[in-house]
């Protein structure tokens, strides 16, 4: 499906992938350069899916309260103060681990959720992001980029 629509089709793939939605955005990536489509326009192109999905969860993680928490997820507010905590230690930088799966997305929502800065944390988690798929293409081996 997302073949069909170029481009645009792996931006939106790479931003469903990075919000709480369950989608694999290297399998799009592979997709993207088997069919030729420029190796560093697809890394680009896919971070910035990836990164706008990753800002989606932030800020739904910024709007989230605690009753909400406590009442729809059942999380206490003691462990949310623990890994409050942690998170103080790296702040922003947490953002360069937004990409890994399972943990990226409530990482992201959490950064939110602590009021880290936007900006910092957009910053940190593009580069995080695009280091992720430089390295993808070049694994993937599909392209004469490198």
């Amino acid at each position: 499906m997302f073949e069909k629509l170029g481009l645009f089709g792996l931006f939106l793939a790479c931003l469903l992938s990075a919000t709480i939605v369950p989608f694999s955005s290297e399998a799009i990536v592979a997709g993207a350069l088997a069919l030729n489509y420029p190796s560093f326009l697809i890394v680009v192109v896919a971070t910035l899916g990836n990164t706008t999905g990753g800002m989606i969860s932030f800020y739904m993680g910024w709007l989230c309260k605690w009753e909400w928490l406590e009442r729809w997820f059942h999380i206490k507010r003691e462990k949310v103060e623990r890994f409050r905590s942690h998170l103080d230690r790296y702040g922003v930088w947490a953002a360069l681990l937004t990409w890994l799966p399972i943990v990226g997305d409530p990482l992201a929502i959490a950064m939110g959720f602590m009021r880290l800065n936007p900006w910092w944390t957009m910053l940190i988690m593009f580069c995080g992001k695009f280091l992720r798929y430089l390295v993808t293409t070049y694994l993937l081996g599909l392209t004469g980029w490198f």
